[in-house]
């Protein structure tokens, strides 16, 4: 939702600035010209900025990366995708089923399980696997998601900095064109016309690079800083279940990855340490 709010704010900020004229020397102080749109629309700059843009990251990515697209704008709208919370209940809840019937007891509760890390963490415990290799395992399977989780981010970032450079590629196609066209001897008055359409082609680079592309990179980096929070939780968590730890003590030092969560926020760390 947050994403929703930011990017439409933006835009409507951006459209309202072009039609808008503000008279600070008196008459009417602002003056909306609707007609003032079509000076920003330029068929020529939407090719040259987006069409690049869109083939040199197709050169650049595999495919499966570009097939994920849709996917990607779901993780980013989902705000809800990761809960730590519910996790550590049922980590907890998982503790006090092996403290009573055994480590084998969980292996009902993991065929349960719809988050194939979590199925794969509780299965490891209970074939009574090596803690180490347990953990081992488990913090290499979330350093190959973030690496991958990184080249999706990445590919962004590259599209926010491909596209200001076509927008200034096209400005310079379009001073071309200009002089190339121009006439000084017969009193060229369309001088200003073509500088304007030149100069379109940095603006649609620079509001995909900083509307568009930027933002869908960072949401997509902080899904990945949750999702990781969870994962390790998950790691903790099951680890303390394999050694037989109490589970209210289990739940107490889960919940120290939430207050350190909301510390790396910037805020409210306090307010959960105390009630912890």
């Amino acid at each position: 939702m947050n994403y929703l709010i930011g990017l439409v704010g933006a835009f409507l900020v951006c459209l309202f600035g072009m039609i808008t004229k503000i008279n600070l020397g008196g008459g009417q102080l602002i003056e909306i010209n609707f007609a003032n749109l079509i000076n920003f629309f330029d068929p020529a700059s939407v090719l040259i900025v987006i069409g690049c843009t869109v083939f040199i990251i197709v050169a650049s990515f595999p495919g499966k990366i570009l097939k994920s697209l849709p996917k990607h704008i779901k993780i980013i709208m989902d705000n809800k995708r990761f809960d730590p919370t519910g996790y550590i209940e049922k980590l907890v809840e998982y503790a006090q089923i092996a403290r009573k019937n055994g480590l084998l007891a969980l292996e009902g509760k993991a065929n349960e399980e719809t988050d194939p890390f979590f199925k794969q963490a509780i299965m490891l415990i209970v074939d009574a696997n090596d803690s180490d290799k347990v953990r081992s395992i488990l913090e290499n399977s979330i350093d190959c998601m973030s690496a991958r989780h990184e080249d999706t981010a990445g590919m962004y970032d590259k599209a926010s900095s491909i596209a200001p450079a076509f927008g200034m590629v096209g400005t310079l196609v379009g001073l071309i064109n200009m002089l190339k066209s121009m006439n000084v001897s017969d009193g060229n008055s369309n001088i200003g016309a073509d500088m304007g359409t030149a100069l379109i082609t940095t603006l649609y680079g620079c509001i995909l690079a900083h509307m568009i592309f930027g933002p869908i990179a960072t949401r997509l980096r902080n899904r990945d800083e949750e999702e990781v929070l969870c994962k390790m939780i998950i790691v903790e968590g099951v680890m303390s279940i394999q050694a037989g730890e109490n589970p209210k003590f289990l739940r107490e030092r889960l919940m120290t990855y939430m207050a350190e969560d909301a510390m790396s926020d910037g805020g409210g760390s306090k307010k959960k340490d105390k009630e912890e």
